[in-house]
């Protein structure tokens, strides 16, 4: 049985030594923000003055992942009570702190741009290029990821029910002309619902961007089984990963609604693999049921 486990970067006792200056410093050495920058920074010297700590507030987005803080707003609580917190973010004594409108418009410029894709596509070449990725053998897998969202009921009126869905089969044996009239309507039913609605094999035309185009990405109920074998119920996404099984590196990863089922997104999965790094050489991929 495989154990997917992610590696510590330090020890408990280097952790433990570092006040939360070093750490930070310790991370973004690593991490480049150069290109996120590039995307946010303001592109020409005309206009009005830049009056925003762009490359402060680019550091205080990672570091509010590293921790742990849920939302926008106490982040900025955090960065308004603590001076000691908002100089290691990178923001000085001149610079006030952005609004929350200010941190959800540069969000939205990154999320609009590739850079976050094309990061993952350069580090993704680089381990494989030092040998830290093997890609031989890769793994697949869900995870559940909670909306913001207020949940609603999750049970659903008959007035919600979509025009795709098969209505319910009467009850005894059709006449052949019932049968036919039967089959066509399938067909047309069948033919209107959305691609990921549809059996598998349908996406196999298609490719990696028509397939991640069409994800469906708003917020619904999901289903999935624990480790001890109960349904555990969540309102939100799905995370659908690939990675290698020898580094545990995310090799892709796409984003779904909480509804859409594990298999629907194998093929996305496998066709943006195989566009965005033909180089790996994958021999195995690794599922379950």
């Amino acid at each position: 049985m495989y154990s997917i486990q992610q590696e510590s970067l330090f020890s408990l006792e280097d952790l433990l030594e570092m006040s939360p200056k070093d750490t930070y410093g310790y991370l973004f050495e690593t991490l480049d923000i150069t290109p996120f920058l590039r995307v946010v920074s303001k592109k020409a010297f005309l206009g009005a003055p830049t009056q925003l700590n762009y490359a402060a507030m680019l550091h205080s987005l990672f570091i509010r992942i590293v921790e742990r803080i849920p939302t926008i707003k106490d982040l900025r609580n955090r960065l308004k009570r603590s001076l000691e917190f908002s100089t290691d973010c990178g923001f000085t004594g001149s610079d006030r702190i952005p609004s929350e409108a200010s941190y959800t418009r540069l969000i939205q410029k990154l999320q609009k741009s590739q850079v976050f894709q094309q990061s993952q596509e350069e580090l993704v070449q680089q381990a494989f290029q030092e040998g830290f990725i093997d890609a031989s053998a890769v793994a697949m897998d869900a995870t559940h990821v909670e909306a913001r969202d207020r949940r609603p009921d999750k049970k659903k009126d008959d007035s919600d029910l979509l025009a795709t869905e098969l209505p319910k089969k009467k009850r005894g044996r059709k006449s052949k002309g019932e049968r036919e009239q039967w089959l066509k309507e399938q067909l047309e039913l069948e033919e209107n619902r959305p691609l990921f609605e549809k059996k598998v094999e349908a996406q196999l035309p298609y490719s990696y961007d028509e397939l991640a185009k069409e994800i469906p990405l708003t917020p619904a109920w999901g289903v999935k089984k624990n480790s001890e074998g109960k349904n555990v119920f969540w309102y939100g996404f799905k995370a659908h990963l690939l990675v290698d099984c020898k580094s545990q590196y995310i090799l892709t990863a796409l984003l779904s609604s909480g509804h859409i089922n594990d298999g629907k997104m194998a093929i996305p999965l496998l066709k943006g693999l195989a566009e965005r790094h033909p180089d790996l050489p994958v021999s195995h991929v690794l599922a379950d049921a």
